[in-house]
């Protein structure tokens, strides 16, 4: 082969190579695209389920799938007699079992040990009995509460558990392997910061209207085609120096978004827009991580000077990720921004506002260590093993819409509650140190002083729930599925599931008002009850009244306003900053110049003439404030209280609120800190953190939602009726 030949087959193959980038981009946008049709069709299956006469041939033929397909996507439909079901997971068991062994072996603990019910169920109310109703609990629209029915007096346990999802959980393994769930991560430790953190330089760009707020001038900008390098370009003229700029309005990454197939392609487009005089900002390490955080609507994008790309970078985010702006001009952005961080200031005197809410609320917390008693030294980070099996088993807020027949299909009316800074609530205890781990046998060895103790302690249960007979309102624990939801809440009487559940709700099932669920504990993990956050939540929720008092007081409508956004600025610094301690597994993205490898596992998001973005799971990272615990343990509390929150007076309880005190059959909606009903409520509003406050009142009938993005715009409807309402009442 000449050098002429050779020179042409290396052109040859760089356009092979384009041709097949460009296939294997289209493969995987296929892969996707068939993905998302099988999710859909198997939501559906499982949706089908739900009706009483669904036959599972029929279905199978329907969808293209083997019965064995539909019964594993929806147990319900097995047509397999259940005689013949029990009889065959017992042989299987017996199959399964272990060859026994001749020399003597410890006496094997029992798989799970009940739980004592913790109180007495309610007096038996005489209501019509229901016609029986197929088990609910789809992917897509969790599970239904039940019509009306008899509370019976002494549950009976059905003999054939009713499987609710296909969706595993990890367990406490046994002997040796088990120790690293009972450990910290050696050498790492939260400790309290010795350094003050550093100011940025922000301003805040509607960029709608190209208004620039820089300090106390607001300046008309020229931003072109809104590219980030001419945002950039012209901010930086502006206001030389800028390290941050807040977009307060405009959402220059959504523009084109039409000639993307997602919104995510259009917003990574966006950040990465070839530009002469910008680059990406990036990190050191082997990845040579981009400084973009592609997010559909909170994208982050940081760049540098191409002529000097270590000078420093200049991050262009949304004011979204901090409250938001409803509509407010960038002056009141600005100024909301200035009476969040005097705010703090009261009650941090080195407190800096971030780039996030959640890395605030992070320094915020760690600025909060103490210096003294035991935890003086610092909280130890869990093992990554313990780290990995909360992330799976801990889920956060509830979100479910409860369907027809176990709800109205035309509700009377749709009322919406809405807990008050509900997490602030439930930081006074946390768990702190290495857990202790608790077998069924450990568990059933206890007396029930200590079963009772133990449940109420900072606690994290492996159990098997049984819905007891009788029940006929909405569930009590999550059970994991496969798809987008991941946790749904059985409700049908007799209903069985495994699954992780937090002490707070753990006791909830057994000490509710109504009736006693079976509760059999596998295993548990038992923290020591500490106070970790119980500092940091006291100061948020103090700047929080100060801005909501102020909100509403304050004589200037502008700056009533500012403090209203500032306020809803600190929930988000709670909020995210709590979700920050889960320390789910990194998402990182990065670019590889065209013609270069690909790091392995990488997920593709755009591509330019010059470089590939892409991302990819990092695994858990080697982080001192990575406390999943934590947050776990706070959102199984929110949890709990969705269903049944006491109102105290010091420490006398004098009322409840929550779904379960309001009637079977009135519960249309769980949105993580908020419920909807079809009547109104008889629960005060104290202005209290977690106290429920009335938030909208649509008058029926309404037509049942049929998807969650029905029920929002039904949510905004009764809002706004609600404000109506409030201004007509107040004029009068």
């Amino acid at each position: 082969m000449d050098r002429k030949t050779y020179t042409a087959e290396l052109a040859s193959l760089r356009e092979l190579r384009t041709e097949i980038t460009a296939a294997e981009k289209t493969v995987a946008a296929a892969r996707k695209e068939l993905d998302k049709l099988t999710d859909r069709r198997s939501r559906r299956v499982a949706g089908l389920a739900g009706y009483e006469g669904a036959q599972a041939p029929a279905i199978a033929k329907a969808s293209g799938l083997t019965l064995a397909d539909v019964v594993r996507i929806a147990p319900l439909l097995d047509p397999t007699p259940a005689a013949v079901r029990g009889a065959t997971t017992q042989d299987q068991a017996v199959a399964a079992a272990p060859a026994p062994v001749a020399e003597a072996a410890p006496v094997a603990e029992p798989f799970a040990a009940v739980a004592p019910a913790l109180t007495r169920p309610a007096p038996v109310v005489e209501q019509p009995a229901p016609a029986e109703v197929e088990d609910q609990a789809v992917v897509e629209q969790p599970a239904p509460a039940a019509p009306a029915a008899p509370v019976a007096a002494a549950p009976v346990v059905p003999t054939t558990p009713v499987a609710v999802g296909p969706r595993g959980l990890p367990a406490l393994p046994a002997g040796p392997a088990g120790a690293r769930f009972e450990a910290v991560t050696t050498g790492l430790v939260s400790t309290r910061p010795r350094f003050t953190q550093q100011a940025r330089s922000t301003v805040f760009l509607d960029a709608a209207a190209g208004m620039l707020a820089v300090r106390d001038q607001v300046v008309r900008l020229d931003l072109g085609a809104r590219s980030p390098g001419e945002i950039l370009d012209a901010v930086l003229a502006t206001a030389p120096g800028t390290e941050r700029i807040y977009v307060t309005a405009g959402a220059p990454w959504h523009d084109g978004a039409e000639r993307y197939s997602t919104l995510k392609d259009a917003v990574a487009a966006w950040l990465n827009t070839p530009s002469e005089r910008w680059t990406t900002a990036v990190g050191s390490g082997r990845d040579k991580l981009a400084g973009h955080f592609v997010h559909q609507r909170q994208p982050v994008g940081r760049y540098a000077p191409a002529a000097a790309p270590d000078s420093g970078a200049t991050e262009i985010r949304s004011m979204g990720e901090w409250f938001d702006p409803d509509g407010a001009d960038v002056i009141t952005c600005r100024d909301a921004f200035r009476l969040l961080w005097q705010a703090l200031r009261r009650h941090w005197e080195d407190a800096v506002l971030m780039g996030s809410p959640s890395q605030t609320g992070r320094d915020l917390w760690s600025r909060t260590i103490p210096t003294t008693g035991k935890w003086a030294g610092g909280y130890p980070v869990l093992s990554e093993e313990l780290r990995g099996l909360l992330h799976a088993t801990g889920g956060q807020g509830r979100t479910e819409l409860i369907l027809p027949p176990r709800v109205p299909e035309q509700l009377p009316a749709l009322v919406e509650y809405d807990r008050t800074f509900a997490y602030a609530k439930h930081l006074w205890k946390s768990p702190v140190g290495t857990p202790r781990r608790i077998t069924a046998a450990a568990f059933a060895a206890m007396t029930e002083q200590e079963q009772t103790k133990a449940l109420m302690s900072c606690s994290h249960w492996n159990v098997r729930v049984t819905v007891p007979a009788g029940w006929n309102h909405v569930g009590l624990l999550p059970a994991p599925v496969t798809g987008d939801r991941a946790w749904v809440y059985p409700s049908e009487p007799g209903a069985t599931f495994t699954t992780w559940a937090g002490g707070a709700e753990v006791h909830l099932a057994l000490a509710n008002h109504l009736m006693p669920w079976k509760i059999e504990i596998i295993s548990g993990l038992l923290f020591e009850d500490g106070k970790p956050l119980d500092e940091w939540g006291k100061r948020l929720k103090s700047a929080w009244a100060d801005l909501t008092n102020l909100s509403k007081l304050h004589g200037d409508e502008r700056h009533r306003q500012a403090a209203y956004l500032a306020s809803r600025a600190v929930r988000s610094v709670l909020l995210f900053g709590l979700g920050g301690f889960a320390q789910r597994p990194r998402l990182v993205s990065g670019t590889t110049p065209i013609g270069e490898a690909l790091p392995a596992g990488v997920e593709i998001l755009g591509q330019d003439e010059t470089v590939t973005t892409w991302q990819r799971q990092a695994g858990f990272s080697r982080d001192p404030y990575a406390h999943p615990e934590w947050a776990a343990y706070v959102w199984s509390g929110a949890r709990a209280a969705l269903l049944d929150m006491k109102y105290r007076q010091g420490k006398e309880v004098i009322g409840h609120a929550g779904a379960l005190h309001a009637k079977p059959g009135t519960v249309v909606y769980f949105g993580t800190d908020g419920i909807a009903l079809t009547e109104r409520q008889p629960w005060p509003y104290r202005g209290e953190v977690g106290d429920y406050l009335l938030k909208g009142h649509l008058t029926g009938p309404v037509e049942h939602p049929a998807s969650q993005e029905q029920y929002l715009k039904l949510r905004g409807l009764g809002r706004a009726e609600l404000a109506a309402a409030v201004e007509k009442g107040a004029d009068q």
